[in-house]
């Protein structure tokens, strides 16, 4: 659900993190347009997953980390193609 759906759906709120704390949640994100609330939302759905099936939720953690190291490489990529057209001009 897109963010301004659940603006519809439900009231927004802000909330006080610590630095460390927002750049924990950016380390689960899977893509770079993903809120804070996707984040927090997934990080509560794996832990009810835990509860039940540990396995599963830690398949899911791992399916996130793959996701989320084929994205940092993405963006490597794009950054170093930026830089050597940079450097062709």
């Amino acid at each position: 659900m897109s963010n301004k759906k659940r603006a519809k759906a439900g009231k927004i709120t802000t909330i006080k993190l610590l630095e460390e704390t927002k750049l924990r949640l950016e380390k689960l994100r899977e893509h770079k347009r993903e809120s804070y609330d996707d984040i927090l939302r997934k990080i509560l759905y794996v832990l009810n997953v835990a509860r039940e099936e540990p396995e599963r939720a830690k398949r899911i953690l791992e399916k996130i980390s793959d996701i989320r190291t084929r994205m940092l490489e993405e963006e490597r990529k794009q950054l170093i193609d930026k830089k050597k057209e940079l450097q062709r001009d």
